[in-house]
């Protein structure tokens, strides 16, 4: 089988974990390669995505590095076990890989917490709101695109509707509220929507009031829990595409500042009373 052409952030990440586990061993590609009776390049592919690995693979490779995690290794094996592909394997060559790769990171998330500065998130946006909002950010861009962005972006709330939803934190700027990127009325459906998104069971909706003093550099973020904390990783949030970060120091210092933006944000109820009178304002 040929390697894949264009491996998903998911693929890559667990390749990256497996090389991870040989340079603590000590051990060059080419005596892992010998292991299991191939080529050096074998051993490349599978690192970099490009292959895919079985989970008994996954075993076999981890015992030889002597990994004495076992939690990251049961970890990396059931990553290495996933072979249906999901619904936004629908969008792939429609839409850049960074949004089908958000969607994947979401829908395996076991929670998730974000901030965002300067709009609403995108999970929670209506379709005018999320139209007129992208259309703000590459006015050029084919309506063909655009309706499937919309959609695409709709879709990543299927993580709500499962039997056991995703829990979903989401600290939003009071900016974010009163941003006009679309008429009046539309904001004003959006902000009612966000409303009734806090409402649900496994949502929270938390607003960082313009009076809130913020240390450091706040941006927006998206953190995404794994199985494992070692296996979290972070979306650095982009309108026209989605950067991930995974090293350990990284991961800690979003979770410091999630936490910061914590401290200062208003409490569930006093946010969805927050959101209500900005709507009944416009």
């Amino acid at each position: 089988m040929p390697p894949r052409s264009y491996p998903t952030a998911r693929q890559k990440r667990l390749g990256a974990e497996l090389r991870k586990l040989r340079e603590r061993a000590g051990m060059s590609g080419s005596e892992a390669a010998a292991f299991l009776g191939g080529e050096r390049a074998q051993i490349s592919h599978i690192e970099s995505g490009r292959y895919g690995v079985s989970d008994q693979r996954v075993r076999r490779l981890a015992a030889h590095y002597s990994a004495g995690d076992k939690h990251l290794v049961d970890a990396l094996a059931s990553m290495a076990e996933e072979r249906t592909k999901g619904w936004w394997d629908e969008y792939r060559g429609i839409l850049s890989p960074g949004f089908l790769d958000l969607a994947e990171l979401e829908h395996r998330a076991t929670y998730i917490r974000a901030i965002q500065m300067l709009n609403i998130p995108g999970i929670f946006q209506t379709e005018a709101y999320a139209r007129d909002l992208i259309r703000s950010g590459v006015s050029d861009l084919p309506a063909a695109e655009l309706n499937a962005r919309v959609e695409h972006r709709a879709r990543r709330r299927d993580i709500f509707d499962r039997p056991a939803p995703t829990s979903f934190e989401a600290f939003v700027h009071e900016a974010a509220l009163r941003m006009r990127y679309c008429g009046t009325g539309i904001m004003r459906e959006q902000l009612n929507f966000l409303h009734e998104a806090s409402t649900w069971p496994s949502v929270t909706i938390r607003v960082i009031p313009f009076t809130a003093q913020i240390t450091g550099s706040a941006h927006s973020m998206l953190y995404a829990g794994a199985s494992i904390p070692a296996l979290d990783t972070v979306q650095i949030d982009s309108a026209f595409d989605a950067g991930f970060l995974d090293a350990e120091a990284q991961l800690a210092r979003y979770r410091e500042l999630l936490d910061s933006i914590e401290s200062i944000s208003l409490g569930p109820e006093e946010s969805a009373q927050f959101i209500q009178l900005i709507a009944h304002e416009m």
